[in-house]
């Protein structure tokens, strides 16, 4: 039995050396393959890309000056010295006025875009506020930066009906 054992003790360590040396080869074969794909490696030339933006005009301009606020009515303008380049503050005015002179009256400005793809107004800003009795012109100070388009502002108080705006175009 001892001469046996010894061959296949034999064999076995033959096996093992044998996959020593493959995987060696095949590690070696590896990195040398990776250094020649570094060191061959030039970078690649420069890719110019030219950037094009092209202009809306503007079609409905927004008043410039302050308007008079009025009740059922939303008035929007363009406050005067506004960021440069594409960011635009605008100032919103309605006048709210509460059933009783004990009510508080809870309201909420939606600044909507219409959206070319689904053909809907979509919520672009929002701000909700509220006073207590009486009759109160309340204003709204939101600003679009960068995103050019048709918008609107709607106003709700309460559970009253919608008050919206005439649609304005925001252009760079």
């Amino acid at each position: 039995m001892p001469t046996r054992s010894a061959a296949v003790l034999a064999s076995g360590t033959a096996n093992a050396a044998k996959l020593f040396v493959a995987a060696l080869a095949f590690t070696s074969a590896y990195v040398g393959l990776s250094a020649y794909g570094n060191a061959s490696s030039a970078t690649e030339p420069a890719h110019t890309i030219t950037l094009a933006a092209r202009e809306l005009p503007v079609t409905a301009p927004v008043q410039t000056s302050t308007a008079a606020a009025e009740t059922g009515q939303i008035s929007v303008s363009i406050l005067a010295g506004g960021e440069a380049g594409c960011a635009k503050s605008y100032l919103v005015r309605s006048v709210l006025t509460a059933e009783g002179p004990e009510q508080s009256v809870s309201y909420g400005w939606r600044l909507a875009r219409w959206s070319t793809a689904t053909k809907t107004w979509r919520t672009y800003l929002v701000k909700y506020d509220g006073f207590a009795g009486g009759s109160e012109t309340v204003e709204w100070r939101p600003q679009v930066s960068g995103n050019p388009g048709w918008y609107r502002v709607e106003l709700q108080a309460g559970d009253a009906k919608v008050i919206k705006s005439d649609r304005f175009q925001v252009s760079c």
